[in-house]
């Protein structure tokens, strides 16, 4: 069964507003497969490939004279000369369309966007499965500890791939070589080690100073490592919410990873494996939907950024965007049976935000929604 992904009808729409669309996402999140499936009218080249790359590096000009309508460029970051290049082809075509370039390192990718096509580029980001696309392959699960310790990496689903040897490899093949190709680390044993004690901080607040301090690094190295994992979209952080509710906020931001497959291998959970009674459970639960929603936005185009809220008191709204004026905040919970406390801090910060707040949702553990006057009771495994 072929999954549907949720992202095409938002792109295809693109093709004819912009001259180049650019969709950027982890390695193994499907971008080639999506690209290749559903353009097959457009040429594809991978810059990965040695010939292809010494082409594009020593003769950009005549490469994309050969390539010049209706391109898929993989990996495109490889070459920054082909950006400036681009720039004055689509600016004196001005054919919507005409380029689509693809990449999995985020911040060489971008820099090179920045600096010369800036509004020529329509930017799209794909990631794993999300709920929906599981779905409509027919690879839904509603055994929750097999979905957060499966993890969505297509592969994993449509080459039935045991999720353990996937993320060591991948671990291995990907994560390791595109950080090496960013920065020379030489001390990989300690890089390992920050890579886990970052899992073990999911869904918590981020704490430079206590990381690197259980790494064995400098803050620097710390910092900078961590911002090579969020360029290779391994990681990533959600803010803090400011308004004038209270002085007294948490500034810190929350560090998350992707995809909660990788983040389970990482803490030696193996398939179905992972425990309510586990300590790292309600962390990993509150990963798996945020990152849901995180990959809903992307795959929807949809325009909202995500925060969380928190004071020095302990009060706290998990996640909250806004929609237009008005703000919808959630409240994540594992537990699969509903308490009355689990609304206090949804209760709270509307007593702060008063008309501000449109939508209340708790978002928990079980399998059934719920109708409440106040509040919307949603099961995780109906997000979609």
């Amino acid at each position: 069964m072929s999954v549907k992904r949720t992202i095409l009808k938002s792109f295809k729409s693109y093709l004819t507003k912009y001259p180049i669309l650019v969709l950027t996402g982890p390695r193994q999140s499907g971008k080639t497969t999506f690209l290749r499936d559903n353009l097959k009218n457009y040429r594809y080249v991978n810059l990965e490939s040695p010939d292809i790359f010494e082409y594009a590096t020593n003769d950009p000009k005549g490469f994309l004279t050969e390539y010049d309508d209706k391109v898929i460029i993989d990996e495109a970051q490889k070459v920054p000369a082909l950006f400036s290049f681009l720039q004055g082809i689509v600016d004196t075509n001005q054919v919507m369309g005409q380029y689509i370039l693809s990449g999995s390192q985020n911040f060489n990718l971008m820099e090179n966007i920045t600096q010369s096509l800036a509004g020529r580029v329509g930017l799209f980001r794909l990631f794993p499965y999300d709920f929906a696309e599981l779905k409509s392959g027919k690879f839904w699960d509603k055994d929750l500890s097999k979905m957060m310790t499966t993890g969505f990496y297509p592969a994993i689903y449509n080459r039935d791939i045991n999720p353990d040897k996937y993320y060591r490899d991948y671990l291995n093949t990907y994560v390791k070589r595109d950080i090496t190709q960013l920065v020379n680390i030489q001390n990989h044993n300690a890089f390992n080690r920050f890579v886990r004690l970052c899992a073990t901080r999911a869904g918590q607040l981020l704490n430079y100073s206590s990381l690197a301090r259980d790494a064995g690094v400098s803050h620097s190295t710390a910092a900078n490592w961590l911002s090579l994992l969020e360029t290779s979209y391994v990681v990533y952080q959600i803010p803090p919410y400011y308004n004038n509710y209270s002085k007294r906020l948490t500034k810190s931001p929350k560090l998350y990873f992707y995809d909660t497959g990788l983040l389970c291998h990482l803490l030696n959970i193996r398939k179905g494996s992972l425990s309510p009674s586990h300590s790292f459970y309600g962390h990993i639960f509150e990963n798996f939907i945020v990152s849901e929603k995180l990959k809903r936005i992307a795959h929807n185009d949809l325009n909202l950024d995500l925060y969380f809220w928190r004071d020095n008191h302990g009060n706290e709204v998990d996640l909250l965007h806004h929609d237009a004026d008005k703000l919808h905040i959630y409240e994540i919970k594992s537990s699969k049976t509903i308490s009355h406390n689990m609304f206090s801090g949804l209760s709270f910060f509307q007593q702060l935000a008063k008309e501000e707040v449109s939508k209340k949702v708790l978002i928990y553990g079980g399998l059934s929604n719920q109708n409440r006057s106040e509040y919307d009771v949603l099961s995780w495994s109906k997000l979609s």
